[in-house]
């Protein structure tokens, strides 16, 4: 009997092998991913979609963390913050990313601005802080550390979408932004203070949501292109530029207007994170995040992402 009763668990174990499967989360609408590694697991931090079918309108009143060491069993913890986390934003959990400096965790989000004695709206980046990656996060300034104002090139007021913070191996760190033109600044080592002014310019086609980080000694700049979304990029020897357009990445999503990239090296292997609207009733204003393995070519060229609903492997 006991025998019997091992290879019935052995064949259970086998049979309970997990696929990660796209979308990789799927109880919940999930946008704008944006990973991090830390000691060995990595983060997720996704915008939460909640609009009803049929709404046309983004409904993403916080922003949900999840964790993950073999890439296919993802590890909820739930909303780690919202807008009203600051005081001085109204509403709209847009596109944020995380990072980790010195033992702190610094969160940069994308919402709107209360009209106020410091903005008069539109869409401002602020900062939150953490001892760990999952919270709890606070306000790290009490105020905005970009408002509409502080960008004139473009004239609407959701031009400083999307925030991604990359620290560089001498220690400067860099956030980049924007929607309609790509800007960037410095950042101080303290993380929540602008070091000299703010560039702009505009890589071939690109609409929002940059992903920036550094591979083998050379810059990449991949962002959201044209409209519905695709994903390009550019790369560069210098933060600074100059910037050389070099293709496509990603083509439209399915079911899904936007999209959003974010890539991370793990255990040796390099992931692609995305959304589309794949999941049941799903859609541009209900979407989901997706992975995929991302692969560059022998000169540094990434080579095109095959969107599957298979997903990764799971680590071992």
């Amino acid at each position: 009997m006991k025998k019997i009763n091992m290879l019935l668990t052995v064949a259970l174990v086998v049979c309970s092998v997990v696929k990660a499967g796209n979308p990789i989360i799927k109880d919940v609408f999930t946008a704008d991913p944006a990973a991090m590694v830390h000691k060995g697991t990595v983060y997720l931090y996704v915008g939460h979609d909640t609009a009803h079918v049929g709404v046309s309108t983004y409904q993403m009143p916080d922003w949900l963390v999840y964790s993950s060491t073999d890439m296919v069993h993802w590890k909820s913890y739930g909303s780690c913050l919202s807008p009203s986390s600051f005081s001085w934003a109204a509403w709209a959990a847009n596109a944020a990313q995380c990072i980790e400096r010195d033992g702190k965790f610094y969160w940069y989000i994308s919402v709107i601005h209360k009209n106020n004695s410091d903005s008069k709206g539109g869409v401002a980046i602020g900062v939150a802080v953490s001892d760990k990656p999952t919270g709890p996060f606070k306000d790290a300034i009490g105020k905005a550390l970009i408002t509409d104002e502080m960008t004139t090139d473009m004239k609407h007021a959701w031009d400083d979408l999307d925030p991604t913070v990359f620290i560089d191996d001498d220690g400067q760190a860099y956030i980049f932004w924007g929607n309609g033109s790509c800007k960037w600044a410095k950042l101080k080592k303290n993380m929540i203070e602008l070091d000299g002014q703010i560039h702009t310019f505009k890589p071939q086609n690109f609409t929002e949501a940059p992903w920036f980080y550094k591979r083998k000694g050379l810059y990449y700049l991949v962002y959201a292109a044209n409209f519905p979304e695709t994903i390009e990029y550019c790369t560069a020897e210098k933060p600074e530029g100059p910037w050389k357009y070099r293709g496509l990445i990603q083509d439209a999503s399915q079911n899904s207007t936007t999209t959003h990239p974010a890539i991370i090296d793990y255990k040796g292997k390099t992931y692609y994170f995305y959304h589309n609207g794949a999941l049941p009733t799903g859609g541009s204003y209900r979407r989901s995040v997706c992975l995929e393995n991302l692969y560059y070519n022998s000169d540094g060229t990434i080579k095109k992402i095959v969107q599957t609903t298979e997903g990764v492997k799971p680590l071992r």
